[in-house]
């Protein structure tokens, strides 16, 4: 009786999610996106240095077994569709990242991506305005904060935020932590690095005050933080990088693609450096199927959204959980 209680009490907010889930798909379906499906245990789950992985293995008929991870995003696979086939493409994909659980974290979670070829980052942020226009009123009430979707959304580049909300130029000062702490007014902790500071310094004086009236993109990353972006041609101290954040919430990161096959090696073994060294037991062989079909991907923009998080504004539900059958 206890579990039927707690599953039916869900069933307003389950209803809400899975018309979101349509109005979703009717929109990339009306833009001419085609939707697809990728492999979620995979070989090969990325390189980002601090997200953990669930371990799966394989058995093949003859019996040979073969290491597995639960993907952290569908993007390598997608991205090596749209090499192949020239089309914008679009999921709702599950997601697995171990050792996550809080109020906006879940273990396992329904990730939206997209990618669009010929799209910059510029032509991506309005795309990403229209869905969102799409899919919530006017007005969403989000615990203490009223957000308006109606406006044109704020664009704010890293540089911008750090100069009006830490007091500091972030590009002239570099990858200096020191210097960084020194201007920002802060001391630097023990064993904190150059990206240990900066993001917390994002985390405590930049996020609380974007994204409170209407949402913020918030664009151009310093290129330590391109991840799998393009530099700026017009200035390769930044990354083509955005994160989307709304009512106090990050909803979404976005990149103008990195095509470079060279390059993204390089930074692949950089950032597999770092998290074998923070997590020795995170190892998995290059994706090289990622990396000989890079050169094939056109001049692209992708993004991942963070579906539930966009339910809960959708709601107002406080927690990841209450949007989910079972948690």
């Amino acid at each position: 009786m206890a579990l039927r209680n707690a599953v039916s009490d869900k069933l307003p907010l389950m209803q809400r999610r899975t018309l979101l889930q349509r109005s979703v798909r009717a929109f990339f379906e009306a833009r001419g996106y085609l939707e697809v499906e990728t492999p979620y245990a995979v070989a090969s789950p990325g390189e980002e240095v601090h997200l953990r992985c669930f371990r799966t293995e394989l058995e093949a008929p003859d019996g040979t077994r073969m290491n597995r991870f639960l993907h952290t995003s569908p993007e390598f696979a997608m991205k090596r569709i749209v090499a192949a086939t020239g089309l914008p493409v679009f999921q709702l994909a599950r997601v697995w990242r171990n050792g996550e659980q809080s109020a906006l974290h879940a273990a396992e979670f329904t990730m939206l991506e997209w990618y669009r070829p010929g799209a910059g980052l510029a032509s991506l942020m309005d795309e990403t305005e229209a869905l969102l226009q799409s899919l919530l009123p006017p007005e969403v009430t989000y615990g203490r904060t009223t957000l308006r979707i109606d406006l044109p959304f704020e664009r704010l580049t890293m540089a911008e935020a750090f100069t009006r909300y830490v007091g500091v130029d972030l590009l002239d000062i570099g990858e200096d932590a020191p210097r960084l702490a020194n201007e920002a007014g802060t001391t630097l902790r023990a064993g904190e690095n150059w990206e240990d500071l900066f993001f917390r310094l994002l985390l405590e004086r930049i996020e609380p005050r974007i994204g409170r009236d209407r949402p913020t993109f918030l664009t151009h990353w310093p290129v330590a933080q391109a991840a799998l972006s393009r530099r700026d041609p017009e200035d390769p101290r930044v990354a083509l990088r955005f994160e989307l954040y709304g009512a106090g919430v990050e909803l979404a990161n976005a990149f103008e693609e990195l095509t470079d096959p060279a390059e993204q090696r390089a930074r692949f073994e950089v950032d597999r450096a770092r998290r074998l060294a923070l997590a020795p037991d995170q190892d998995w062989p290059l994706d090289e199927a990622f990396l000989r079909d890079l050169e094939g991907l056109p001049p692209c923009s992708g993004i991942a959204l963070g579906f539930d998080r966009l339910v809960m504004l959708a709601t107002g539900a406080p927690r990841l959980c209450d949007i989910m059958w079972f948690s």
